[in-house]
């Protein structure tokens, strides 16, 4: 193509956009290229921050090379060092001031001693003004607490320079009052009122001006402890009026502190007053104590703090009405006395003008009041449940006179115990009658219930009756509390159950003291128990119990017809044969297992009671495997098999052993015969069941045995029977390819064999010549090298073999 040809056509091929789309395309283009440019100055800034990081951050070389470099770290704040070095700086300058007082004191005249005692004590005390204006606080606390020790230094020096006739607990009771108006005038000064050390230091030295009164006026026990409580009192009041701070601190812990002094001393006095007058002015003691805590919750600013001082106000007005109460009344209606004061406080809940943490602390107290009375009857019902026990070591040797000598077996009857139904009546009615909350309500009823359970179970042997009537109650109790075990409520049916089984284990415990007791007794709880064991909900426990208390019978019927105890035990056996027989009605009920568990140990039981006697022992044992044989044919108890099987082979040696049976044959082929067969029955329905398996135990029994009694047997009849069995096994065994009857067979026939040899190779050995058996030996060693490598392909060859049998 011609080059003009060329450059015109391209020229007329040359596309040109109009301008408006030539301008989009342009300002397309910028656009591109400032998103661009942004991403990489955000690049550009995170790369710099990058460097600069990784440059402050100190190389491991460097910081190895100069660990002094980096600047050192304030281990003290500069607050701290200044509170330390003020505090220190006031307790030494009080050190000097003590030891210029106490030391260089008395080398100077009065005028001398005036005037350093007040030049020294007023510019200390002026000093914090002046630093007060200069914004020095700390410093002006620490020299305010400087002259606040000159003053008491200075108190001391005054009684030693002019007072020193004086008494000294009364000066110090003068001087401590003197000192808490003073530091209290300084506090509130308004050029220092800013110092917060004066006013909690004068509260704290007013809580000694009555104390030490008291013990200067040589008051009595009574008037100390009346100041004590004044004290707790007006410490009391200070608490009500004082805003929270450091002066409100102190005045709480001087009205605890104070406080419980006084109630301690209080309390100590009314323990041990020794008539009315006494007991009466304690009381009045523990009232104001009352009166102090009571006024206190009222103005209490917290429910908890409220809340803790009234329980401990109404604890301290029933120790006081008690205490006065005790003084004039039998040592046995002490505690109803304090009972009876402590449900009086619940009068207080229906009070509406009382807050209500204080009627909840009412309440609270004569809860606790009400639980100290419960605990001290506990001793009495321990007694009741636990006295009869000491009739296990003393069973049917005599009926006692009445129910109280039938507990008080070997434990003492505690003191005062007559009242004890009185306690836990009022407690109990309290229970049913004052508790009103819903959520409560359930709680309180079941535990006024128990208590008048306890109530029952007391009064036989409170009240003395005879022996027989308290055997009635009790089981009057047993059948009642069996019969609340209907109730559909579960707590309500978990109390009622608790209370049944104990009440009928003390009542089995009572009724071994006489034979005709123990029989109806025994005989009444089984059928009792039995017949609540029809409810599903208690039948996992009333069940075995009743299983229990039968086998007791069955016990008690034997030794009653004067039988031995080996014959006993095939009554006994009766029991567990009756519970094989329930379980598998029960099916998948709950009672099941607990049922199955008490029947075998009852069988265990019987077992014991027979083994002094080895017939009857293998009788026993017999049994017991037909009872667990049965309960092997349900479908869920297949495993039982095992038990029975070892329950049959262990009677067979037991009657064996009774006959005078020697041979071990007779003990092993019981047990081998049966294992064979099942190992059979196994190996037909599960070919691939291995050999040791299905025959492994069985022929084991019989070859191990025999051939330990085969070795010691002079004679050639067993050995020669042992050897024609164990070649009979392992020919079976290499009939059928099986490794298990191979292997046994063969290694018993081998030990046989060469037990029978034995002579003759002694025999050979001793004619032989001395170096003979040491050429055979040499000759055999290289026999054995020569035909090693032969050797190891035949026992490889053999130990295929044996690998590929079953």
């Amino acid at each position: 193509m011609p080059c003009r040809v060329t450059r015109t056509t391209l020229r007329s091929m040359t596309h040109l956009p109009p301008p408006a789309e030539e301008l989009r395309i342009l300002d397309a283009e910028l656009r591109q290229l400032d998103a661009r440019r942004s991403q990489l100055l955000t690049r550009r800034a995170w790369l710099v921050a990058a460097l600069q990081q990784t440059r402050q951050q100190p190389r491991p070389w460097a910081s190895a090379q100069s660990p002094a470099a980096a600047p050192p770290r304030p281990e003290t704040a500069a607050p701290s060092v200044q509170n330390v070095l003020l505090v220190l700086g006031g307790v030494l300058l009080t050190l000097a001031a003590a030891v210029f007082t106490l030391v260089s004191w008395g080398q100077m005249g009065i005028a001398g001693r005036a005037l350093v005692l007040g030049a020294v004590t007023l510019a200390t005390l002026a000093a914090p003004v002046a630093l007060l204006k200069r914004g020095l606080r700390s410093t002006a606390e620490s020299v305010a607490g400087l002259g606040l020790a000159l003053t008491v230094l200075d108190a001391y020096a005054l009684h030693a320079a002019a007072l020193s006739g004086t008494d000294g607990t009364g000066y110090a009771a003068a001087a401590s009052a003197v000192l808490a108006a003073t530091w209290s005038a300084y506090g509130l000064l308004p050029v220092t009122s800013a110092l917060r050390l004066p006013l909690p230091s004068a509260l704290a030295a007013a809580q000694l001006p009555l104390l030490l009164s008291a013990l200067a006026a040589d008051a009595g026990p009574y008037t100390i402890t009346a100041a004590l409580l004044v004290t707790a009192g007006l410490d009391a009041v200070a608490v009500a009026r004082l805003a929270a701070g450091a002066v409100r601190i102190t005045a709480v812990v001087g009205a605890y502190g104070m406080g419980g002094w006084g109630v301690l001393g209080a309390g100590w006095l009314s323990l041990t007053a020794g008539g009315p007058g006494d007991a009466s002015r304690a009381g009045a003691l523990l009232l104001l104590a009352a009166a102090i805590a009571l006024g206190a919750a009222w103005r209490g600013p917290g429910i908890g703090h409220a809340l803790g001082l009234a329980i401990t106000a109404g604890l301290l007005v029933v120790a006081s009405l008690g205490g006065v109460a005790r003084s004039g009344l039998p040592s046995e209606w002490v505690v109803p006395a304090h009972l009876a004061i402590g449900v009086a406080l619940l009068a207080t809940m229906r009070a509406g003008r009382l807050p209500d943490a204080m009627r909840t602390g009412f309440a609270w107290a004569s809860g606790a009041v009400q639980a100290l009375a419960v605990l001290w009857t506990l001793p009495v019902v321990a007694v009741v449940l636990l006295g009869p026990a000491g009739w296990l070591g003393r069973v049917w040797s005599g009926a006692p006179s009445d129910a109280r000598a039938a507990v008080l077996v070997e434990a003492p009857w505690p003191p005062d115990a007559v009242v004890a139904p009185v306690v836990l009546v009022g407690v109990a009615a309290v229970l049913a009658l004052a508790v009103r909350a819903q959520a409560w309500r359930p709680r309180a009823r079941l535990g006024a219930a128990g208590l008048l359970w306890a109530t029952a179970l007391i009064l036989p042997a409170v009240l003395e009756i005879p022996y027989a009537a308290g055997l009635l109650v009790l089981g009057v109790m047993t059948a009642a509390a069996l019969f609340a075990c209907r109730v559909t409520a579960s707590a309500a049916q978990v109390t009622a159950l608790v209370l049944a089984l104990v009440t009928a284990a003390g009542l089995t415990l009572v009724s071994l003291a006489s034979q005709s007791a123990t029989l109806v007794v025994l005989s009444g709880l089984t059928v009792l128990l039995a017949a609540a064991s029809w409810r599903a909900a208690v039948a996992p426990f009333t069940a075995p119990a009743a299983l229990v208390h039968a086998a007791a019978l069955a016990s008690a019927s034997g030794a009653a017809a004067d039988w031995p105890a080996a014959r006993t035990a095939l009554l006994v056996l009766l029991v567990p044969a009756a519970a094989a027989l329930l379980a598998a009605r029960l099916g998948a009920s709950r009672a099941t297992v607990p049922v199955e568990a008490v029947g075998a140990a009852l069988g265990l039981f019987a077992v014991a009671l027979a083994v002094t006697d080895p017939p009857m022992l293998a009788l026993v044992l017999a049994l017991c495997g037909v009872i667990a044989a049965g309960t092997a044919l349900r479908a869920e108890r297949r495993a039982v098999g095992y038990p029975a099987t070892a329950l049959f082979v262990l009677a067979a040696w037991v009657r064996l052993a009774a006959w005078d049976v020697g041979t071990p044959e007779a003990y092993t082929l019981p047990v081998t015969v049966p294992a064979l067969l099942v190992g059979a029955l196994r190996r037909r329905r599960d070919p691939r069941t291995s050999s040791w398996t299905a025959y492994g135990a069985g022929l084991t029994v019989t070859l191990l045995p025999s051939l330990v009694t085969a070795w010691a047997d002079p004679y050639w009849t067993r050995p020669l029977l042992l050897g024609g069995a164990a070649l009979l096994v392992t020919l079976l065994g290499a009939r059928h390819h099986l490794q298990a009857p191979l292997v046994l067979g063969g290694s018993v026939l081998a030990l046989v064999t060469l037990h029978e040899l034995a002579p003759y190779v002694v025999q050979v050995t001793g004619a032989l010549p001395r170096w003979a058996p040491p050429a055979l030996a040499g000759l055999l060693l290289l026999a054995l090298g020569a035909t090693y490598e032969q050797r190891i392909r035949d026992v490889r060859r053999v130990r295929e073999v044996l690998g590929r049998m079953n």
